[in-house]
């Protein structure tokens, strides 16, 4: 029986040690032996193109042009997003926006208002 713990993302049991810290070959998840031994979850704090907190319900504006796949509209620069919903995935945010619908949005191209 391995000693080792599981993934803290993906759960996996197929762990790793390498140096100092701990592998999962499934997610390719690397963390230290110290956050493995203290289990608490780390909390992820979301921040914006420009550095700014990001909180469930904060309206936030767009800085890009985005283009919508699967689609020929456009997100225009300045669009509002109100009431934005924090989620740990591939995009960073969930929300609607008015024309649209709803979406996942990625922090990087949004500034908190």
């Amino acid at each position: 029986m391995s000693t080792l713990p599981p993934c803290p993302q993906c759960h996996s049991e197929f762990t790793y040690e390498d140096g100092g810290l701990f592998v999962c070959p499934e997610c390719a998840h690397e963390w230290s032996a110290e956050a493995a031994a203290s289990g608490e979850p780390e909390l992820r704090v979301y921040r914006d193109s420009v550095g700014n907190v990001l909180q469930d319900g904060d309206t936030v504006t767009v800085i890009k042009d985005l283009k919508l796949k699967g689609s020929a509209g456009v997100v225009k620069v300045g669009t509002k997003v109100k009431n934005i919903r924090l989620v740990d995935r591939d995009h960073d945010i969930d929300c609607k926006i008015d024309g649209f619908g709803a979406m996942s949005l990625k922090t990087e191209f949004v500034k908190k208002v």
